[in-house]
């Protein structure tokens, strides 16, 4: 079983949403037959077996066994991941573009940066599992409190300053056998159990 699986196919992003299907992705982060996830999810075995064969199409749970009771073979499913994202490629027509709001001090900017960030890595998550084969990734997630707008902005012009110091002395167009990366830096407020932080008048993002 992967930790996260990423479902780039329009069909099994509809299978997936389905309420009844999703709490059986969830039960069979433990395998189980039909009738043992009847029993928890307060189904009909044969209602619960139907879910499950539309789950199986899309490749999002497995047999991992069969059991052998009587004159009845029990079917052992498992689901292939613990958890699963959605990637945009799964609205191809209306996935979001950074090119197409290209103001870096959005927060509607921010989203389809990040919406590209899960497309792309999906794709190569999806593409190294097929060749059995890593995918070469590094990343930073950490919090900050800011004292002031002042500082946040501050920050902001000193971080831009260091990756684009780093940059410039490890990029080298030339090389050969050399393979292009991407990097994604980003800043926003934390969420908090309270409500979203209204407190936006001093902020240089915009909405």
């Amino acid at each position: 079983m992967l930790d996260v699986a990423v479902i780039e196919d329009p069909a099994a992003a509809e299978v997936s949403l389905d309420p009844i299907r999703a709490r059986l992705l969830a039960e069979l982060a433990v395998p189980g037959s039909a009738t043992m996830l009847a029993a928890k999810v307060g189904l009909p075995r044969q209602k619960v077996n139907y879910h499950l064969k539309a789950l199986e199409r899309h490749g999002l749970v497995e047999l991992i066994e069969e059991r052998r009771k009587g004159n009845v073979t029990e079917r052992i499913m498992r689901a292939t991941a613990a958890s699963y994202v959605i990637s945009p490629a799964a609205l191809a027509e209306v996935q979001p573009d950074p090119s197409r709001a290209p103001d870096q001090l959005s927060a509607r900017w921010l989203l389809a940066l990040a919406a590209r960030l899960v497309r792309d890595v999906g794709t190569l998550v999806t593409g190294a599992a097929k060749a059995r084969q890593k995918v070469a990734t590094f990343a930073i997630d950490g919090e900050i409190r800011f004292a002031s707008a002042a500082d946040r902005a501050a920050f902001a012009e000193e971080l831009a300053g260091a990756v684009t110091t780093l940059v410039g002395k490890y990029h080298d167009q030339t090389a050969k056998g050399g393979r292009d990366h991407r990097i994604v830096v980003a800043v926003h407020p934390s969420i908090t159990t309270r409500a979203v932080d209204a407190d936006t008048s001093d902020l240089p993002m915009k909405e």
